[in-house]
């Protein structure tokens, strides 16, 4: 590849043959890379090694065949790929009617952020199958984010009852918080308490140190939060910005807690 471009320098000529020159180089430095990225690594040391020819040869077989030709190929606007799912299980319910479906719509919503409309389609749901633990489950959850939690207790006590660990604690944590805003505070502490029996979230240390505050626990407190705050620099990159909200809210908690206890 470096030689290629040696030659090609050494011939001399004007502006416009360097720039035809430039060109040339990033078309090969361009496939070189693109080969890196596929891990086609026989066809890297060919492109790197011989002339632009092998390059040219690299990109009617591999790269336009596969689609690399088009910018756009496979590319999609932010929520295209969810707008594309919902429409076709609505067209799905149309036919069918399944709970699994309804069900499926609803955590689109909810993830979504449009509680109304999942909360509408988890009741969909519950209707048809109202046995289903995750349907329960993530009806339970949606209405605790409703402010219904009187609502949302049943459904969530019924899970947890028998499947403490349904969706790796989530349900469980779900429930504490409920009961929290039920205004249930020893059970909810009970229930945090579970949940840091089987796992660490930081949601869970610090809901549950707010309520040992309450409590006048400091030392407990202090030592769940303090948890969280000392974890956080060990946190993986793609989970911090989820972990940002409860060490800013671990921080803020500390200042609050008595400096003597």
């Amino acid at each position: 590849m470096l030689r290629d471009l040696f030659q090609l320098l050494g011939a001399g000529g004007g502006g416009l043959q360097l720039v035809f020159i430039v060109v040339i180089f990033g078309f090969q430095v361009w496939m070189f890379v693109d080969a890196i990225r596929r891990e086609e690594y026989i066809w890297a040391a060919i492109i790197f090694f011989f002339s632009i020819f092998s390059a040219l040869i690299y990109y009617f077989l591999v790269y336009r065949p596969s689609g690399g030709g088009n910018p756009l190929s496979g590319f999609e606007l932010p929520g295209a790929a969810d707008r594309k799912r919902i429409k076709q299980l609505q067209a799905d319910i149309h036919y069918l009617d399944r709970a699994n479906q309804h069900l499926e719509l609803a955590d689109i919503y909810l993830s979504q952020g449009k509680l109304d409309l999942a909360e509408a389609s988890y009741r969909a749901a519950y209707e048809r199958d109202s046995k289903d633990e995750d349907i329960r489950a993530h009806l339970g959850n949606c209405l605790a984010r409703r402010n219904k939690a009187q609502e949302a207790l049943p459904l969530l006590e019924s899970v947890c009852a028998t499947n403490p660990k349904h969706d790796y604690g989530y349900t469980l944590m779900a429930l504490a918080e409920a009961q929290g805003a039920a205004g249930q505070i020893d059970r909810a502490i009970a229930t945090w308490q579970q949940v840091l029996s089987m796992y660490a979230y930081s949601r869970a240390r610090v809901q549950y140190a707010e309520l040992l505050i309450q409590k006048k626990n400091y030392p407990e407190a202090r030592k769940q939060l303090k948890g969280v705050i000392e974890d956080y620099p060990f946190t993986p990159k793609f989970q911090r910005k989820k972990e940002q909200i409860w060490l800013d809210r671990a921080n803020a908690m500390m200042g609050k807690i008595p400096a003597s206890s």
